[in-house]
């Protein structure tokens, strides 16, 4: 009995001191450090607004602004412990304010406005939305909550009602444009702790009258912004390419180097090559809150503007290269007849210093104005002509008589022909007993080049020697010499958008022909490869690239758009371009002389001669005019000037612009802009020396 009383005693002091432990702490807590952990309770409610950093901004070769940055205003959703009603009545609010003071605000909900119907888009250009269908049901939040990809959009949309839990004091429209808006806000992780930028660059009336009425938009806030300011709207369009709304395979690859789900990101050219250049480093605007409701401001961090960049083109250059595409593309659909240029829609030209392989102008045509892209896109992207691709450094094409130049040179350097070796055109190439192909001349006139050199050849196109040539070095030698000097490689420009093309050879053929017999390799496949028919593919730019490698003696460039980035704080040099030779060709003097004497016998007596005639600057240069499957064929122009002492390569592309001369204009015009100094003082010069030489009259 003794031994219970004691045991119990014992167990009465052991509750005893841990009441007390408790006690002491409890003191401690409440008491003693009672005034921080209070501070710390009361304040346990943080929000924190990003403060968007200024993108850097885009400068031409000259310092003349492309793209700068103007201060907008954007409305920013926070929960604030909102139910579903009020956050659908808000929503709603916000959303009818901003349309009636003709704002927008994110909604990529792909149903249409009552009667609901899909407005799924083809923007890969496959000829079908099924694949953006069906990848949006796979991406979709909501997956997992009933709405299935073999729903009707009407279903859709009664699904959502009953996720967001719109009753129905909302009418149809009201309830698309609140759906809408939580479904964009659901997509970029909207939460007690996340918010949500509804609309960027809204007015200064919709901001009054949310400033005004704080306890009608509950939740919503205003925030300073930076918007794209386009400095010449509608210029280098495709170049300089745009930004947009990071979507969901973007953050999961970016969300470590710190992007939101709200963040614009470089989509296209080189706001998207420049990405890691341009963005800057966001600040913070927060405010701590209380259980009770009142607010203190906490430091704010202050953001850091991104770097920006000094590209290589003119922009003046630009402007007018641009112009004359357009001019020429509907001059000749205008005034073409069937098969002869009256489907011509579209075309590229490029423009490159042959001496540091910048890039001075590159136009695509059809383009479109990017400061109204949001606007435009439904019509953009049904656009037949595709207004949106660059086909500058994205579009292939055959390069017909343009290849020429690269055939004599590689049957030259290879010692399949000399320079002063006469093959004389027969009208019809006979060597091979199943395949006979024809000289254009003989095909047009029944008659014949006769006997030429190789300068002559280049002169007259004559398809005759090329095929003779061909045959004699085969298709090895001209793949070897076509990449020397980079025909179906990338020129390195810095646009993600840029295809490399091909270059006609075997093994390519049997990548894109299907029946076994057809995708052998003939001795005709050949011959055609060496006048630039065949399955050769290359884009303007790496036309260009190559007529510069001409022009300066066989250096072949890296083709540069940037020329420096900058420091947006104080302006020092970040990073630097300089020229950068991909690869030295040693054609010998002699050969690159007969060469390019056969270009300028192009434009001097040639195929071109019409368009340079009396022209005050010496041009070289080579037609050409490429067939293709349907419709008239493609027109192209290849040239650099001064001849003796180049500066500048064009290459022009006019998708079904007929004949290779209707390509020289253009060219001609970006010369005219280039040289128009040094052209407008020989002008004056000759003009003087007339007035010199005519005879005095007076008495």
């Amino acid at each position: 009995m003794s031994i219970s009383r004691g045991r119990f005693f014992i167990l009465k002091l052991i509750t005893l001191g841990m009441l007390c432990a408790i006690g002491v702490k409890l003191f401690s807590l409440q008491i003693i450090e009672g005034k921080s952990y209070k501070d710390i309770a009361d304040n346990r409610i943080t929000t924190s607004i990003t403060e968007k950093a200024p993108r850097g901004a885009i400068y031409d070769r000259y310092g003349v602004p492309l793209i700068t940055n103007k201060v907008g205003y954007s409305i920013v959703m926070q929960r604030a412990g909102m139910d579903s009603a009020e956050l659908n009545s808000v929503f709603e609010k916000t959303t009818a304010l901003i349309e009636r003071n003709g704002c927008e605000y994110y909604d990529t909900l792909p149903i249409s406005y009552p009667p609901y119907e899909y407005t799924f888009e083809d923007e890969n250009g496959d000829d079908s939305a099924e694949d953006e269908k069906n990848a949006w049901f796979d991406e979709n939040p909501y997956k997992n909550k009933g709405i299935e990809s073999d729903m009707s959009a009407e279903a859709v949309m009664q699904k959502l009602k009953e996720i967001y839990k719109l009753d129905n004091s909302y009418n149809e429209n009201q309830s698309r444009r609140v759906i809408g808006a939580r479904f964009e806000a659901e997509l970029r992780g909207f939460s007690s702790v996340t918010p949500y930028t509804l609309a960027e660059n809204v007015n200064v009336e919709i901001v009054t009258r949310i400033k005004e009425s704080k306890d009608e938009y509950k939740g919503v806030s205003i925030t300073n912004s930076y918007v794209r300011n386009f400095d010449k709207p509608g210029v280098a369009t495709q170049l300089l390419g745009r930004i947009g709304r990071i979507n969901a395979e973007e953050y999961a690859e970016k969300k470590n180097e710190g992007y939101g789900m709200n963040d614009m990101i470089g989509k296209q050219g080189i706001e998207l090559w420049g990405e890691s250049y341009l963005r800057g480093t966001d600040g913070s605007l927060g405010s701590l809150k209380n259980v009770s409701g009142d607010s203190s401001a906490i430091e704010n961090v202050e953001p850091i503007p991104g770097n920006y960049l000094v590209l290589t083109i003119d922009s003046e250059l630009q402007e007018h290269t641009e112009k004359s595409l357009e001019n020429a593309v509907n001059s000749i659909s205008a005034s073409g007849m069937k098969n002869k240029g009256a489907d011509c829609d579209a075309g590229a030209a490029v423009c490159i210093d042959v001496k540091t392989g910048d890039l001075l102008a590159c136009a695509s045509y059809p383009s479109y104005d990017m400061s109204r892209f949001d606007e435009d896109y439904s019509k953009l992207i049904k656009d037949e002509r595709k207004p949106m691709w660059n086909r500058a450094v994205s579009g292939t094409y055959s390069p017909g008589s343009t290849f020429k130049p690269l055939s004599a040179i590689a049957a030259l350097q290879s010692n399949n022909v000399t320079v002063d070796e006469i093959i004389v055109d027969e009208g019809v190439y006979r060597y091979y007993p199943d395949y006979q192909p024809a000289c254009w001349i003989w095909n047009g006139y029944h008659t014949t080049h006769g006997p030429v050199n190789v300068s002559q050849a280049l002169e007259n196109s004559c398809n005759y020697f090329f095929y003779e040539v061909g045959r004699r070095m085969g298709i090895d030698t001209l793949g070897e010499y076509a990449a020397k000097f980079g025909l179906g490689q990338k020129t390195g420009v810095e646009l993600y958008e840029e295809t490399a093309g091909h270059m006609a050879s075997p093994e390519y053929k049997k990548q894109v022909v299907e029946t076994i017999t057809d995708s052998s390799w003939f001795d005709g496949d050949t011959l055609q490869a060496a006048i630039g028919q065949s399955y050769s593919l290359f884009t303007p730019i790496q036309l260009a690239n190559y007529t510069a490698t001409i022009a300066n003696g066989g250096t072949r460039h890296k083709v540069n758009l940037v020329k420096s980035i900058r420091s947006s704080v104080d302006g020092s040099i970040v990073k630097e371009f300089t020229p950068q030779t991909i690869e030295q060709i040693n054609v010998g003097d002699k050969i690159l002389n007969a060469v390019k004497e056969g270009m300028r016998k192009v434009t001097d007596e040639g195929s071109a001669s019409n368009i340079f005639q009396g022209y005050s600057i010496a041009v070289g240069g080579k037609t050409g005019t490429a067939q293709i499957g349907s419709g008239s064929d493609n027109a192209l122009f290849i040239a650099y000037a001064p001849f003796d002492n180049p500066q500048i390569a064009v290459a022009v592309v006019l998708e079904h612009g007929s004949a290779g001369t209707n390509a020289a204009y253009v060219a001609r015009d970006i010369f005219d802009k280039y040289f128009e100094k040094e052209i407008a003082g020989i002008q004056a010069q000759q003009t003087q020396e007339a007035q010199e030489t005519q005879p005095n009259t007076e008495g």
